[in-house]
Order: C-alpha cells, then structure tokens, then sequence
C-alpha cells in the first residue's frame, strides 16, 4: 500500500481559501503548522490529530464533543460551535469543502488512474458491468491487475470488496476507494456517479479519463431528490466538467443538450442505434439462441458482437462499453470476449421451468422508463405468451414513478401484481393504490400481495402458460427497507429460483 499524505493543518485551510469557500478574512486560531492525521465526518472513527467535518442536516454538537474527546484538534463547519472548544474553519459550503478536503487527504489519487465515470437514468449499472469485463480480459492478456468497480451493487477497489451503500460513495469513502485502486495498481476504474453526487459535490477533484452519458428521463424528481427535470439533467451534465474525454448516447431524450455540454471534453464519442453518422453504430439486431447479437461499426472496426444479458435494450449499454474502450484503445477481440462473458447480478436474469412453459426475468427496474424498456423487450423477445410483471414503488421519495411505472405496466403487461419494494415510512397498501389509479386508466386489473415473497410465488404459479414473468425492482437486492429499519430479504432470483423447482416438481 502507499503511504497516504500527511498534509499540516494549514494546507487544508489555504485550499478552502483559495476556493473561495471561506466564511470571512479573520485568520484561524489554531496552529497550522500541526499535520493532520485523519479528516473524517463520523464521530465514530476519530484518532489523535484529526480534522472533523460537520456535516448534515441532523448533524448534532455532541457529535462534535464525542470527536473533541477522542483526539480531533480542529473543526470544519458551515456552523460554528461556540461552546465547543475547538479551532473552527467556517465555511460557506460543507459539500464543496468535503469534496476538496476529500481529495487532498488521500493524495488526488484519482490522478494515478484511469476512471471511467458513467451517468444516466438507467443502465448505468449494466454498463459498468459490461466495461469492467471487457477491461478485465484485456488486462488479463497483459499480465496486469483487473479493473476496480464502484457499482450500484458492489464496491470492489482491489483492497475492499464489499456490497455498496450507495450508487455514488460519499467524499471521503470515495477517496479511500480510489487510493486503495491507485495502492492495488489497479489502473483502471470504473464508477457509477449519480446526479445527487454530481450535484452535491461528492465528485469533486475527481479526474475522469471518459464521462460516459447514456440517457436521462423523469426519475428521481421529488422535494428531497431533485425539484424538476432540468435541476435533474444539468446536475448530471457536470460530469463534463471533469472529464478528458466523453461517451454520448445520440438516442438519448435532450441529446443535443447532452452533446453541446460534453464538447467542453477535448475528444467526444457518440454511440448510437438511430444514426448511422455516429461514431460508433449498432443495427442488425436480434435475437439468436441465447444471446442478443448485433453488428457495430467504429472507427477501429466493424463486426458482430453478442451479449448473453436478455434485453434488446441492453445493446444500448453495450454501445456505450464499446465507444469507452474506443477512448482506451481496447482491441476488438477483448471487445466481443468481454461482453459475452459479462454477468450483471439482478439485471435482466433469467430463470426457466423444467419444461420450458415459464420463462423468469428479474431485473431492477425501479422507474417509468426502465420498466417500459424492459416490458417491450420482453414482449419481442417471447411473443406469443401471457406477461406478467410484478413491482412496487419505494416509501418517502421518487413519487412520480408510481405514474411512470402504473403507465408502463397498464399499456404493455397482461397480468400485474404489485407489492413492496422498500416501501420505508409509507403502507404498501397506500402505495399500490397510487399505482392502481394509473393501471386503471389503462383498464387494468390488478392484484396487491404486500409480502414480496408471497407475491413472486403467486406471480410465476398462478401464470397462465405459456408464459414470462418479470420481477421488477429489487434486483439482487438483500434488504428490504421498512418503517422499522431495513430489514433482510431473499433476492428476487432465489425466490424464482424456489418457486420454479416448487413448479418443476409437481
């Protein structure tokens, strides 16, 4: 592992002073000569020497006193603490200041590598996935160390490998993964980043060698999210401000936006399966065995590539894998070996009955957008068989995706089930019912199974054959969020997993 910066005390200051993000010209009490051992924001991991932020809404004093006991010697606040007798650095921004603080505590170790940071309202994990794999068997063949991951599923930074907490880490996390990858000689990084990151400045500092942008629809727009959509698309078209190169999805919704903020890039790659004038172009798409196939043409060559994934949607996030391996000059044949070989936990898995009259796909579709994209594909690719999809909507947050989702499942689905899927703070009684107003609209009938469990069995048993079954929104996903607290639950793929060997041996 390498040794991770000491910087003094004054150096963390003369950066938030030269970011403008000072409260006032008073010089600070405090000796900035000190080296600071540790910047942390958790009152729970401080050590002699340490440099705490306060950060939060409900962030608490006696947060900051727990920190004073255990050997912090200078604070970082928005808000000054006057009864705690500690040096303060006040600041007109604690996000910014933690991004910044971030970053020099760990030594820019983002400098030391190559991330490609990847947004969009879906696919970004697919898309991850599919990168990290064709790096990986690139890197294979040069005796080199396989690619990091920072995934909506897992965090796997070459020392840490855990299942991730958030889509995008927090600064400080984040940081710590990215001198783990740079310490692993791993080289090559591949992140989700999140509009809320981007927004909120959990990015900063951080270089991307490619931005990829795969799409943008109404998600996430709520009080606590984002207020609209164009709070929504210009927080995650900052991800061009800090990156060499980018990836462009010209079959995006807002493309030109997209493509007028990613030529603030010195180099610009765009993906397509509409216009043949992109950079890198997909057609002849279709279904053969088990796999999706498709010709693409890039500016290196053209060819035929398969993905083992299902979804005819999913050759979208395939393009986009393809136009960032154009950015780092990975041959055509690691191209192709890395997308057959790519899995994607909880993304569009199938499941099959002995006898071959039920068909299962669990995938995360958690929004309007995804979910009507997994619906189609699912109708080309088993024409002929009855559609079930069962989904829910999560508690407290994203409130249009009951109409976005209810939509979807009434134009395109033949049987609905709804339950829970995290429903924290709300009833899933009360969220169905929102759901239900807009399958009605379609003339839709539905059935409400609030246990997830109980739900997936009645799905798949009481699915009239021939039949598919898409279980949408959870995912891989291990815990279901309550009122109480999350709690454990099984993956959505084990329990059709159970339901079908229940059907098999009947």
């Amino acid at each position: 592992m390498m040794d991770r910066p000491r910087l003094p005390l004054g150096g963390y200051y003369q950066l938030l002073q030269r970011r403008g993000l000072l409260c006032g010209d008073s010089p600070l009490a405090a000796d900035l000569t000190r080296p600071v051992a540790l910047v942390s924001c958790d009152s729970k991991r401080v050590i002699p020497g340490t440099l705490f932020l306060c950060k939060g809404a409900r962030f608490k004093a006696e947060y900051l006193r727990s920190a004073l006991e255990q050997g912090a010697f200078a604070y970082v606040s928005q808000t000054p603490y006057p009864d705690v007798p500690l040096p303060c650095i006040q600041v007109t921004d604690i996000r910014q200041a933690m991004g910044l603080l971030a970053d020099a505590a760990y030594g820019h170790p983002s400098g030391q590598l190559r991330i490609t940071g990847i947004t969009g309202t879906k696919g970004k994990t697919t898309t991850a996935y599919y990168l990290k794999s064709i790096l990986d068997i690139w890197l294979e063949g040069q005796g080199r160390r396989a690619s990091a991951l920072l995934s909506t599923i897992v965090t796997d930074d070459g020392v840490e490998r855990r299942p991730a907490k958030l889509t995008t880490p927090e600064p400080l996390d984040l940081q710590r993964h990215l001198w783990n990858a740079a310490s692993a000689e791993a080289d090559y990084l591949t992140m989700e980043v999140s509009s809320q990151a981007l927004k909120y400045g959990r990015v900063i500092g951080v270089e991307l060698a490619c931005a990829v942008f795969l799409n943008i629809g109404e998600d996430h727009i709520s009080p606590v999210e984002h207020p609209d959509l164009e709070d929504y698309l210009n927080s995650k078209l900052l991800i061009f401000r800090q990156a060499a190169a980018a990836c462009v999805n010209l079959d995006s919704d807002k493309a030109d936006r997209i493509w007028a903020a990613a030529r603030a890039c010195p180099s610009v790659i765009t993906f397509s399966r509409k216009f043949p004038s992109a950079d890198v172009y997909a057609d002849q798409i279709r279904k053969q065995g088990g796999h999706i196939v498709f010709r693409v043409r890039t500016p290196s060559y053209e060819r035929e590539l398969a993905i083992s994934t299902p979804g005819l949607f999913n050759v979208d996030n395939a393009l986009a894998a393809v136009a960032a391996c154009q950015v780092y000059g990975v041959p055509e044949d690691a191209v192709a070996g890395g997308l057959l070989r790519a899995f994607v936990p909880g993304r569009m898995e199938h499941y099959q009955s002995a006898d071959g009259a039920i068909s299962v796909i669990v995938d995360y579709s958690h929004n309007g957008m995804s979910l009507r994209n997994a619906l189609s594909s699912v109708r080309q690719e088993y024409p002929g068989r009855e559609l079930t999809v069962l989904f829910g909507c999560t508690g407290g947050k994203g409130i249009d995706r009951r109409e976005g989702m209810g939509n979807a499942a009434g134009e395109l689905a033949d049987r609905v089930i709804l339950t829970e899927d995290d429903p924290g703070p709300e009833a899933v009684e009360a969220i169905c019912a929102d759901i239900g107003v807009f399958l009605q609209r379609h003339g839709k009938a539905y059935t409400v199974v609030p246990n997830r469990e109980q739900a997936v069995e009645q799905a798949i048993l009481g699915a009239r054959r021939p039949a598919v079954v898409l279980l949408a929104g959870k995912g891989c996903e291990t815990q279901q969020k309550r009122k109480s607290g999350p709690e454990p639950c099984i993956p959505d793929g084990e329990l059709a997993r159970r339901t079908l060997e229940r059907y098999d041996g009947r």
